[in-house]
C-alpha cells in the first residue's frame, strides 16, 4: 500500500485525563484532513454523544498521530472502533533516529526541534496538560484554550507528516502502527490485582520491612538496621566460597543485574536479592492500580533501542520484586494464562543463522543440555536430573553468547576461573560455527554501514564508539521484540484480552469456560508470529494457568511472598 492509495489522511490529537491505573477520559479532540483541509473540533460532551469517530477510520483512510496509543485509548474509552490503518510519527521518528543522541528528546516538541520547526513552549504545554488532567468543569475560556492547544499539536503532527513523508517505509510503518492499536487495547485491559491484599500491604509495609530484615537476614547477617553493609556481605561471600565480580578498584559490583545473575547460579542468594530489591526499590504507592483493581500503566512501546517495551518498573506489576506478582489474581469466574516462548532468543539465533547444530539443539526441547552433549561434555543419554550442574554451565554459556558476554564475565557468573569461561566460549564457537559466522557478519555489517535492522525494519544507528556486544545481541533481542509485537496484534485482533506483554510472553485473561480455547488461540498466534519473523520456522510456547481463586506465583518470589504474608498475619493479630 502507498500513501497515494488513501482517500483521506487524518491527523488527530486528543486531550484527556488519566489518573494512575484508570482508563483515559477524553476532554476534547481536534482532527485535520490533509487532502480536503476539513477541520474538526469537538468538546467532551459532543464526543460522548457519538457512537463512531467523526473522521474516517475505514480502509480508505489513514489515521496519523504522535504516540497514537494515547488517542486510540481514548477511542476505546469512548466505545469507538479503532482505525484500520495507523501511522504513528513518534514510532517512525524513533526508528529514524534510534541510536542517535538527541538534544531535545523524542517528544513531539523534540521532533519539531530536530527538524528545525517552531513549537509551543514547554511551559505552555505543561500548563495545558495540567489543565486537562485537573478535570472539569472548565470555564468557556478554559475550553477554548484547551481546544486551541490541541489544534496546535494537530498542526505540528501535520507539519511532521509532510516533512517525514519521503522517509516513510509505509508497509512496515503500518505494521508498527498496528502494534500501537494492540498496545492501546492491552493498556485498556490491564492486569487483575488483588486489591484487598494490596491495601493491606500498603497499610503495613513499614512494619513488614523491619520483620523482613530480621527473618531473611538471619542467614546472612548482612544488614544493620535497614542498611545493607558491603563489608558484611563480603564476609558472607568468603565464608561460603562464592565468587563475585568486582570493579577495578576491588569493590564488589552490587548492581541489581549482577545480583540476579549470581543468584541464578547460587540460589541461596535469591532471598537476599529479593529482600534488597524490596527495601531499596519497592514503592507500593507507585504501583498504578485503578479503582476497578486493574494495573494499568504506559507500556512505553519502542522505548528500548531494540524496540522492546520499557514500562515503568515502579508502576508495572512485573517491574518490582518477583514476590509482589502474587498480587495478580483473576476475577471470580475468570482465569489468567502466562504464555511464553521456550528459549526464544536461542531459537531466534538458531533459525536466523541457519546453524544446523543449533537448530537441532533447539528442536530437542532442551537446547542447553543438548549443547553440552554436542560439545562432548555430557553423554548422549544425559538428562537434566543426572547432569544438572553441567547443563546450568552450558546454559550460562549459551545465554552469555546471546548477550555478547566475555570469558571473564561468564566465569564470574558461573563461579569458575576465567580459563573455564574461555573454554566454554571456545566450545560454543566449535559447536556452532555457522551461528558465529552469521553473528560476526551482522557486527561487520553494522560497523560498515552504520546501522543494523530487524527483519521488519526496526533500525538502530551506530555511533562513533559502538559496543560490539550490543551489536551482537541486537538480532536476537530486536527480532524477539518484533515477534512479541506481532503476537500482540494477532491476539488482540482475534478478541483475546491481553493483560500485558512481558519480554517473551503474553498474560491473558478470559472466563474459565473459555480458558482452554483462549490459550489455544494465543499459542496459535505466537506460533504464527514466530514463523513470520523466522521465515517459516516456529518456536514452541509454554504456559502457566491460574484459575480463580488461585493467584499467580513466580517461583523466584514464592518464599518471600509466604514470609511477607506470615509477617502481615502476625501484625494483624496484634501483640
Amino acid at each position: 500500500m502507498k500513501l497515494d492509495d488513501f482517500l483521506e489522511i487524518w491527523c488527530v490529537d486528543f486531550e484527556f485525563g488519566a489518573p494512575p491505573g484508570e482508563r483515559p477520559q477524553s476532554v476534547c479532540v481536534v482532527a485535520h484532513e490533509l487532502r480536503s483541509g476539513k477541520r474538526l473540533r469537538l468538546w467532551q460532551d459532543e464526543l460522548q454523544r457519538l457512537e463512531m469517530p467523526p473522521y474516517g477510520i475505514d480502509g480508505r483512510c489513514l489515521f496519523v498521530a504522535y504516540y497514537a496509543s494515547a488517542e486510540l485509548g481514548c477511542h476505546l474509552s469512548l466505545g469507538w472502533p479503532l482505525p484500520v490503518h495507523i501511522l504513528d510519527l513518534y514510532v517512525e521518528f524513533r526508528n529514524l533516529t534510534n541510536g542517535q543522541k538527541l538534544l531535545c528528546g523524542r517528544s513531539l516538541l523534540g521532533a519539531l526541534a530536530y527538524y528545525g520547526f517552531p513549537s509551543v513552549g514547554v511551559d505552555e504545554k505543561e500548563e495545558m496538560r495540567a489543565l486537562a488532567l485537573r478535570g472539569g468543569p472548565w470555564t468557556e475560556p478554559e475550553q477554548a484554550a484547551l481546544l486551541d492547544y490541541c489544534e496546535t499539536d494537530v498542526r505540528a503532527v501535520a507539519t511532521l507528516y509532510r516533512h517525514m513523508e519521503p522517509t516513510l517505509d509505509l508497509p512496515r510503518a503500518l505494521l508498527r502502527g498496528r502494534y500501537m492499536a494492540a498496545a492501546a487495547r492491552i493498556e485498556s485491559v490491564g492486569v487483575p490485582i488483588d486489591l484487598k491484599s494490596l491495601s493491606l500491604l500498603r497499610e503495613h509495609w513499614i512494619g513488614i520491612q523491619d520483620d523482613l530484615v530480621t527473618i531473611v537476614d538471619a542467614e546472612y547477617r548482612v544488614y544493620e538496621g535497614r542498611s545493607f553493609r558491603r563489608a558484611n556481605f563480603e564476609r558472607w561471600l568468603g565464608e561460603h566460597n562464592i565468587p563475585w565480580p568486582r570493579y577495578a578498584s576491588g569493590e564488589l559490583i552490587l548492581k541489581e543485574e549482577t545480583f540476579r545473575d549470581i543468584a541464578r547460579q547460587y540460589p541461596v542468594l535469591e532471598p537476599l536479592r529479593q529482600l534488597r530489591a524490596s527495601l531499596s526499590q519497592l514503592r507500593l504507592s507507585d504501583l498504578s492500580v485503578g479503582s476497578d483493581g486493574r494495573n494499568r500503566c504506559l507500556l512505553s512501546v519502542f522505548s528500548a533501542k531494540t524496540g522492546r517495551n520499557q514500562p515503568s518498573t515502579s508502576h508495572f506489576i512485573f517491574g518490582p520484586a518477583a514476590w509482589l506478582r502474587s498480587l495478580i489474581r483473576p476475577r471470580p469466574g475468570f482465569g489468567v494464562a502466562y504464555v511464553d516462548w521456550s528459549q526464544q532468543e536461542f531459537g531466534i539465533a538458531a533459525y536466523l543463522s541457519r546453524d544446523p547444530a543449533m537448530v537441532e539443539a533447539y528442536e530437542s526441547g532442551d537446547p542447553y543440555l543438548t549443547f553440552a552433549v554436542q560439545a562432548g561434555a555430557a553423554p548422549s543419554d544425559a538428562i537434566k536430573a543426572s547432569h544438572g550442574p553441567v547443563r546450568e554451565q552450558f546454559k550460562a554459556c549459551a545465554l552469555a553468547v546471546q548477550y555478547g558476554m566475555g570469558a571473564e564475565a561468564l566465569a564470574a557468573r558461573i563461579g569458575q576461573p576465567k580459563v573455564y569461561g574461555r573454554e566454554l566460549l571456545r566450545l560454543h564457537r566449535q559447536t556452532y560455527p555457522r551461528f558465529w559466522s552469521w553473528s560476526d557478519a551482522a557486527v561487520q555489517f553494522a560497523l560498515m554501514t552504520g546501522r543494523i535492522h530487524t527483519v521488519f525494519g526496526w533500525t538502530v544507528h551506530i555511533g562513533p564508539d559502538p559496543n560490539p556486544r550490543s551489536l551482537r545481541n541486537f538480532p536476537m533481542q530486536a527480532n524477539g521484540a518484533e515477534m512479541l509485537r506481532l503476537a500482540c496484534c494477532l491476539a488482540t485482533e482475534r478478541g483475546i484480552a491481553v493483560c500485558a506483554p512481558i519480554h517473551d510472553a503474553l498474560l491473558i485473561e478470559t472466563p474459565l469456560d473459555r480458558l482452554d480455547e483462549a490459550v489455544a488461540t494465543t499459542q496459535q498466534v505466537m506460533d504464527e508470529a514466530s514463523a513470520a519473523v523466522l521465515g517459516g520456522s516456529r518456536l514452541r510456547s509454554e504456559l502457566k494457568l491460574v484459575r480463580y481463586p488461585e493467584r499467580y506465583v513466580d517461583e523466584r518470589g514464592a518464599v518471600m511472598w509466604s514470609t511477607v504474608w506470615n509477617i502481615l498475619n502476625k501484625i494483624k493479630q496484634g501483640p
